[in-house]
C-alpha cells in the first residue's frame, strides 16, 4: 500500500534502530523528559502489565474510545500518542483496507514494539498503518487532513495540554471528531480515595515485580495535576471545538473526552 502523502515514513521494527538517529523526520518532544525516559524504560512489559493492572478492562475501555472517535471504512485517522499500538490497531480494524491511521508517539522504543506487533499480528488492514516518532504539540501534518483522532494515556502527560487540543482541533476536519482517554480526574472524594489506594496498593507493588515500582509512582502526581472531566470540556470548547463531552467509564477511575470540531 503507497503511503498518504501527508504521513511521514514509516519505521519497521528492522530499521527503527537505524532510523532513529535521522533528523529529516524527527521532530523535537515537547513533553517531561523525565516521562519520556519513563516510557522508554516501561516499553518491554508495558501491554503486559496493563492486562495484570486493569484485570483486562483496558481493552475495553480503548473499543469504547474509538467507538467515540466515529472512525468509519475508508477513514483517514490519526492515533497520537500510540504507544505500543492498542488504538491503531482497532482503528485499523475501523477504517479497513481504503482507510488510512497515521500513529505517532514520542517514543522509539514503543514505537518499535507497536511496529513488531504489528508483523507478528498481521492482517490485510494493518497494512494501512504508518508508525512516526513525532510531537504531539507539532503535529506535521496539513489542516483539516484527519476525519476522526484517538488519544489514549497521553494528554496528561504532555507540557501543554491546550497546545495540543489546538492541534487536534487544526488537523481534524469540520464535523468530524476526536476520543481521549486517560485517568480521570474525579471531583468525588470517595473515588479519588479508591484510586489513590488502587495506584499505592496494587499498581506500585504488583510494578514493583517487574523492577518498574519508582516508574509508576508518578501516577498519583500526574493525575493530581491533570484537568477534570469539567475542566476539559471547557479547553476544549475554548480552542474552538463546538462540542466537547467528557465521559466517566471504570466505575469513574477512568475518563473519555468527547470533542467535535
Amino acid at each position: 500500500m503507497a503511503a498518504a502523502t501527508f504521513l511521514l515514513p514509516i519505521t519497521s521494527s528492522a530499521a527503527a534502530a537505524s532510523s532513529s538517529s535521522s533528523s529529516s523526520w524527527r521532530t523535537p518532544v515537547r513533553c517531561s523528559a523525565e516521562r519520556q525516559v519513563l516510557f522508554s524504560r516501561i516499553a518491554p512489559v508495558y501491554d503486559g502489565l496493563n492486562d495484570v493492572l486493569s484485570l483486562g478492562q483496558h481493552r475495553v475501555w480503548k473499543r469504547m474510545s474509538v467507538a467515540w472517535s466515529g472512525a468509519k471504512k475508508g477513514d483517514r485517522v490519526l492515533d497520537l500518542c500510540c504507544g505500543s499500538g492498542d488504538l491503531a490497531f482497532l482503528l485499523s480494524n475501523c477504517v479497513g483496507l481504503h482507510g488510512q491511521v497515521g500513529a505517532l508517539d514520542f517514543s522509539s522504543d514503543q514505537l518499535s514494539i507497536a511496529s513488531t506487533r504489528q508483523d507478528l499480528y498481521w492482517k490485510a488492514c494493518y497494512e494501512n498503518i504508518k508508525w512516526m516518532e513525532g510531537d504531539a504539540l507539532d503535529l506535521p501534518f496539513p489542516s483539516s487532513s484527519f476525519d476522526a483522532i484517538t488519544m489514549g494515556y497521553g494528554l496528561r502527560n504532555l507540557v501543554d495540554k491546550k497546545k495540543a487540543m489546538q492541534e487536534i482541533f487544526r488537523v481534524l476536519k469540520p464535523g468530524s471528531r476526536a476520543s481521549i482517554l486517560d485517568f480521570n480526574k474525579s471531583t468525588s472524594w470517595m473515588t479519588t480515595m479508591i484510586q489513590v489506594w488502587m495506584i499505592d496498593n496494587a499498581v506500585v507493588p504488583v510494578a514493583s515485580t517487574y523492577g518498574l515500582s519508582n516508574e509508576y509512582r508518578y501516577l498519583k502526581d500526574s493525575i493530581n495535576e491533570f484537568l477534570t472531566g469539567k475542566e476539559l470540556e471547557k479547553l476544549a470548547r475554548s480552542v474552538g471545538f463546538s462540542n466537547a463531552k467528557h465521559y466517566e467509564i471504570g466505575g469513574g477511575l477512568m475518563g473519555n473526552l468527547v470533542v467535535t470540531r
